[in-house]
């Protein structure tokens, strides 16, 4: 049985002589981040795989992000590693539902959280990140903003930028939206002094407790920058984990059992093997038309991001 030290070492192998890009969100394995070529929130890969100069981009994440990878390199392949990882949230509206609100809704205008399907991309406007989303949305030009899925990462982004008019749909992360404000307090009891960092599609409630608010690679840098020595980590829980092997000096607590997105968790060191091998992952094809409508807002967001 091959070792995980001996596995990576094939990945590397195979993803330089098949001219292989990995990009990993930082929710992955730290297994898999360690052989990574490009790691980092959504905003970050997408960056990563419009400037990789590699034929192929392997994405380990889920089914959007590699949608979105391909939007933004339409004549590389993409491959996503693991089939069925997917995102509760990116499914939560249809095209059809945005289409009806804006037909009562003249001159407003749609932003979509990057954590949507690409059909859903089509009727979007401008496409945002977490760590993007409420400078895009003060700087665009439009008073009136439809933002959909995340109502929670809309209400922070309606708070940050009180001058315009910001609707909201229903939709959430189903792994933020499950920690309470109780167990917020519950943990900065257990942990006196130590900040609460936390990403801003948690509850406005869970936000409120927050001593900083950001996305997942702010978090990072905050937490890496700061001269305290202990931290609560309101996100998915391998951020704690990356945290803690990035600053041993320093500790971090997970802000609650419940922050595991499953769906991350899907990739597997030897999906990724079989993926760089050519014998495992799925081929991300979009039709001419989706492809086509979807890349302006997502073009428009690396414009103003």
């Amino acid at each position: 049985m091959a070792t995980v030290a001996q596995m990576q070492e094939q990945i590397l192998r195979g993803k330089a002589e098949r001219n292989v890009c990995i990009l990993a969100h930082s929710y992955q394995a730290s297994e898999i981040v360690e052989i990574a070529d490009y790691t980092g929130d959504s905003f970050q890969m997408s960056r990563s795989a419009q400037q990789s100069k590699a034929k192929t981009l392997l994405v380990c994440g889920v089914r959007f992000m590699a949608e979105t990878a391909k939007l933004l390199s339409p004549k590389k392949r993409v491959i996503l590693a693991s089939p069925d990882a997917g995102c509760p949230m990116a499914e939560q509206i249809s095209p059809a539902e945005v289409l009806t609100f804006k037909a009562t809704h003249p001159g407003c205008k749609v932003v979509a959280y990057v954590n949507t399907t690409a059909e859903l991309k089509t009727v979007a406007d401008v496409c945002v990140t977490s760590s993007s989303a409420v400078k895009i949305v003060r700087d665009m030009e439009a008073e009136e903003i439809l933002f959909l899925p995340d109502g929670n990462l809309g209400h922070y982004v309606k708070q940050q930028v009180p001058e315009k008019t910001v609707h909201l749909m229903r939709g959430c992360c189903p792994v933020h939206a499950a920690v309470t404000k109780e167990d917020a307090l519950a943990a900065k009891a257990a942990h006196p002094g130590a900040p609460l960092l936390v990403h801003p599609e948690c509850r406005p409630e869970v936000v409120a407790q927050a001593e900083f608010v950001g996305s997942t690679s702010a978090i990072m840098e905050y937490a890496k920058a700061s001269d305290q020595k202990e931290f609560i980590i309101g996100t998915e829980m391998s951020i704690a984990e990356l945290l803690q092997y990035a600053c041993p000096e320093k500790r971090f607590f997970p802000l609650s059992k419940k922050l595991i997105c499953s769906d991350m968790k899907l990739t597997t060191l030897p999906d990724v093997l079989a993926a760089v091998e050519g014998r495992g992952g799925e081929e991300i094809v979009l039709p001419e038309s989706v492809m086509r409508r979807a890349s302006v807002c997502i073009e428009e967001m690396l414009r103003l991001g």
